[in-house]
């Protein structure tokens, strides 16, 4: 029997970061994860440290590969948040506090500091933001790279060499090169394959000196995810890691974009999917979890109000990649039902039953509801708005905030389950307004496919399912987002070639399945269906009046 090989994944979520050994056939043999921290200086600051997280890194990956040969591990690939770090002359890390904690040099993505430097950018009406839906989030890069220009100046803009999105900077990290991914670019940093950067667009902000030497702090050369980098793991990053010096890299990706990729291309035949005999732009992928990404690629340029993109290759190579997204789900799911009166009853009820609150609270409302009868229908009284860190798709308006309509005076575990549940309702509302405006324009999406640590929440998934009226695929490897990962790795060792080749391998183990014997293949109640599209027009028409 042949010697098995291996391929790497790592993924910086918001709170943590995973690594997985994953085989040829894309089978995760082993995980391990290590916490982060995160500081909030001030209200809206939120902040990590690139040295903690690349150590975190180091410790997971030493972990997965603890029971294989160094020879064994062809390549690795890494994908993380989309939050900015900020390194000087000399690569070290650069305040992004007023208090000038010089570890603390990474602003995170969901840091929404820089409102007012976005709604500035947006007010310039520069052509490139019709890449972004025409509206500039605080999100992306730009708006907070002004922010530190103006707020900052002598003890970080002034310091700053080097500026990276965190996928890139591991990616640095491991192989010393310089080169950026096209994802991370295009979707984050207003970056236009083939032309490249706009000078016209910097100049207009006000970041006319990011174009100094090429744009060399922000990037001069871009590569397609999984591209090959440098000489693969330095010396330096390989004893960090414990992999072999010259182990390949490929350039990185989003973690949503990774999510993605382990799960867009999935192999559904013999399962009745609409999309089974269709492309795989009639699939949109959705990775859920502190936020929720909503990615739908086509062969065609679609321009979405309020939608991020058309982005060229950020996903698949020589497609175009439209992301909606929510930026507050699982944590928002988290504020509701840790805030109530309840909660410590919940805790305490679940304890005893050895059950995760919300598996409890699931059950707790199928309890509620009459036998038969959906859950779905408890809520019709009790409405949340979800939107308590704004709007990302497709109002596009981060200023809006938070609404519950329906609330008494009790404070049960029976009233803590119905806002739990008109929490889901409302997030799988808002997943069915960016479908809406998506089809609008041109996409024709049948199927989600979906991962994250939401699509473990049997009551999430199903509401989705009810609400969009699509069915909602979910992946044997749960952990789809560390398979995108490793498939960068893949490409770069040349073991598959590119994508395209590299991702049938991945997904191949894909076990789908419906409630009952098809355990990872949710239908949607189609008499649902009617009833949230006339409730999701019945919001949009409260909103437009407040």
């Amino acid at each position: 029997m042949g010697e098995d090989f291996y391929y790497v994944g790592v993924d910086v979520g918001t709170g943590s970061a995973r690594a997985a050994l994953v085989t040829r056939e894309g089978q995760i043999k082993t995980t391990t994860e290590e916490p982060l921290s995160i500081w909030r200086p001030k209200p809206e600051h939120y902040v990590q440290s690139s040295t903690e997280i690349w150590q975190r890194c180091c410790t997971a990956v030493k972990r997965v590969t603890r029971g294989v040969q160094k020879n064994q591990v062809l390549g690795i690939g890494f994908d993380a948040t989309c939050s900015l770090v900020v390194l000087d002359q000399n690569f070290q890390p650069v305040s992004v506090t007023e208090e000038g904690e010089c570890s603390q040099n990474v602003v995170m993505w969901m840091d929404h500091r820089a409102a007012e430097q976005a709604a500035r950018i947006t007010n310039t009406n520069h052509r490139v933001l019709s890449r972004v839906g025409g509206v500039m989030s605080q999100e992306m890069q730009p708006p907070k790279l002004l922010w530190l220009k103006e707020n900052l100046k002598d003890s970080c803009w002034d310091k700053a060499a080097h500026f990276f999105d965190l996928p890139d900077f591991l990616s640095w990290k491991a192989t010393g090169s310089l080169t950026r991914s096209l994802c991370t670019l295009v979707c984050k940093w207003t970056y236009c394959p083939p032309e490249g950067w706009d000078d016209s667009f910097w100049i207009s902000v006000g970041l006319e000196d990011l174009l100094e030497n090429n744009f060399s702090k922000i990037g001069s050369v871009a590569a397609p995810p999984g591209s090959p980098l440098g000489g693969g793991l330095t010396a330096e990053a390989a004893s960090d890691l414990g992999l072999n010096p010259g182990t390949a890299v490929g350039a990185s990706l989003i973690d949503a974009h990774a999510g993605g990729l382990g799960v867009i291309g999935a192999n559904v035949s013999g399962f009745n999917l609409p999309c089974e005999h269709q492309p795989i732009t009639s699939r949109m992928a959705m990775i859920c979890g502190t936020s929720t990404c909503h990615l739908a690629v086509s062969g065609r340029a679609l321009f979405v109000p309020g939608v991020w993109g058309p982005y060229l290759s950020a996903m698949v190579p020589g497609l175009w990649l439209n992301e909606g997204g929510q930026s507050a789900t699982g944590s928002l799911i988290d504020h509701v039902v840790q805030g109530h009166a309840a909660y410590p009853q919940l805790q305490q009820q679940a304890q005893l039953r050895g059950e995760n609150i919300y598996t409890h609270l699931n059950t707790h409302l199928d309890s509620m509801a009459r036998s038969g009868s959906a859950a779905d229908l408890l809520g019709s009284s009790l409405h949340v708005w979800p939107d308590f860190h704004g709007n990302r798709s497709p109002l596009a308006d981060p200023s809006l905030k938070g609404m519950v309509v329906g609330l008494s005076l009790r404070h049960t575990l029976d009233d803590l389950a119905l806002l739990y549940l008109a929490t889901i309702q409302a997030l799988a509302l808002g997943t069915l307004h960016i479908l809406e405006a998506m089809r609008e324009t041109g996409h024709d999406i049948s199927t989600v496919f979906m991962c994250g640590g939401l699509s473990k929440n049997r009551l999430f998934v199903q509401v989705q399912a009810n609400a969009t009226g699509m069915p909602v695929v979910l992946p044997d490897q749960m952990e789809a987002v560390l398979v995108g990962a490793a498939v960068l790795g893949a490409c770069a060792s040349r073991g598959y070639g590119t994508i395209q080749v590299s991702s049938p391998p991945a997904i191949r183990g894909v076990k789908y399945a419906a409630s009952g014997p098809q355990a990872g293949l949710i239908r949607p109640a189609r008499w649902l269906c009617e009833l949230y599209s006339h409730t999701l027009q019945c919001r949009v028409k409260i909103n437009l009046s407040l």
